[in-house]
């Protein structure tokens, strides 16, 4: 299976002259954890990752605010697609022109689908993250002219990737939303927020996008240890169940939504296979530990509570997850590359 995701790798890298090149001419990335890049450096907010031990195995080996001890998928997604490097909006007015044209993050760790996981983390809501994106159209425009900035939106790809926070927050950890919907139907609430999400960066220009469905939430080591012992440790089956079902149902929204946005190209990525598949065979991926974290005792560590007098296991490459939400560096490989085999003719 390795081998078949960096042939595919190889494929989107070089040409048949063996010369770089690059797909599209810019990325922009909406959503979590998963893609922030930094923002979140700039918000009063606890969760952030600014701090050590958090990108100590970045290129710089200083803290962005990624959650992770190196890159994330959409780091590797750029760089993959020639794409120098993926910036956080709050830092354009110290950006040159050429720094903005590369690849932006508009994510903000903590938030979701539902405003409400947004003002319990006290982060970007998704509507702010469009605010961010119409602050960048603005500005592409004074630098290349309003004709040129349209056709880099217009063949710009576009990540979303957002959803866990909702669930973990409002329903499964904190069950806010548990008195007025059961899962089912907060499922539909949330995919109906994303409808909206994805009709307004349609309205904004964007006509390729990718959505990022669900990991197996009930794999994520803070969903295990609010489960079980320390020495009983397993997935939580019924969060996984739905999980493939919000998925699925994700699936079926994203053939709906192309087919009625003329001029479209939406695709669903499915997370949830690779990461189940690393969890299911860690020796095949070259991991020892999929249920703890690499951070302090990888059970309830992450954000504010994952520091630099945090003990830290000796390899995090060993890792399926840096902390006890989010995955290790290597792990983000795996699933980018296995991805990218997936929808790489489809691009």
């Amino acid at each position: 299976m390795l081998h078949l995701c960096f042939f595919f790798l190889l494929l989107l890298q070089v040409r048949g002259n063996g010369e770089n090149f690059t797909m599209f001419p810019a990325i922009l990335v909406f959503g979590d954890s998963i893609v922030d890049t930094g923002n979140n450096n700039y918000i009063t907010t606890l969760v952030k990752a600014n701090h050590y031990p958090y990108g100590k195995d970045f290129p710089t080996h200083i803290p962005t605010g990624r959650f992770s001890n190196g890159k994330l998928s959409v780091d590797f997604l750029a760089s993959m697609l020639g794409i120098k490097q993926l910036i956080p909006p709050f830092l354009y007015p110290g950006l040159s022109d050429y720094e903005l044209l590369t690849g932006v993050s508009f994510a903000s760790a903590g938030t979701g689908y539902d405003t409400l996981t947004a003002v319990i983390a006290k982060v970007l809501p998704m509507s702010k993250q469009l605010d961010y994106f119409k602050s960048y159209s603005e500005r592409l425009k004074k630098i290349v002219g309003e004709k040129e900035a349209q056709r880099l939106i217009n063949h710009a790809l576009v990540s979303v990737s957002a959803g866990t926070n909702d669930f973990i927050f409002n329903f499964y950890d904190i069950p806010t939303r548990r008195a007025e919907f059961n899962i089912y139907n907060y499922q539909e609430f949330i995919l109906e927020r994303l409808h909206d999400f994805v009709k307004e960066l349609y309205k904004l220009g964007c006509r390729t996008m990718i959505i990022t469905g669900l990991p197996p939430i009930g794999c994520l080591p803070m969903q295990i240890t609010t489960k079980f012992t320390e020495l009983e440790r397993k997935c939580i089956y019924q969060q996984n169940v739905e999980a493939r079902a919000y998925n699925r149902k994700l699936l079926d929204l994203v053939f709906r939504i192309q087919s009625s946005l003329k001029g479209s190209r939406i695709f669903y990525v499915d997370i949830y296979k690779p990461i189940i598949d690393m969890i299911r065979s860690p020796e095949i991926y070259g991991f020892s530990e999929t249920m703890k974290g690499c951070c302090g005792t990888g059970l309830l560590e992450a954000g504010p509570i994952c520091t630099p007098l945090t003990p830290l296991c000796q390899n995090s490459s060993e890792y399926l997850f840096f902390d006890s939400i989010h995955p290790s560096e290597k792990a983000y490989r795996y699933v980018t590359e296995c991805v990218l085999k997936h929808i790489l003719d489809k691009l």
